[in-house]
């Protein structure tokens, strides 16, 4: 999950290769919602190796409750930290 600087907007997605796409939404070379709002942090992932889990989790997570998403994320960055920057 990536936000921008000010945790106002959350974005969740999914990608096999989690380095390039977080370049690819800081540099803002993906044009729509993650440009649009400057979605440049990243603040939680999770890794799998089954594509299929891994859409399926992606679409749980996109119907909870903003609440819920900020918990998830608190659950191991209670800062907000970018975590990209140990990359």
């Amino acid at each position: 999950m990536m936000t921008n600087w000010n945790n106002k907007v959350l974005y969740t997605g999914v990608t096999n290769n989690l380095e390039r796409r977080v370049y690819e939404h800081k540099n803002k070379l993906i044009k729509g919602f993650t440009a649009k709002y400057n979605i440049n942090k990243l603040v939680y992932f999770e890794y799998t190796s089954d594509v299929n889990s891994a859409i399926a989790r992606e679409k749980q997570i996109k119907g909870w409750t903003r609440q819920k998403k900020n918990e998830l994320i608190q659950s191991i960055n209670p800062e907000w930290k970018d975590l990209s920057k140990k990359f």
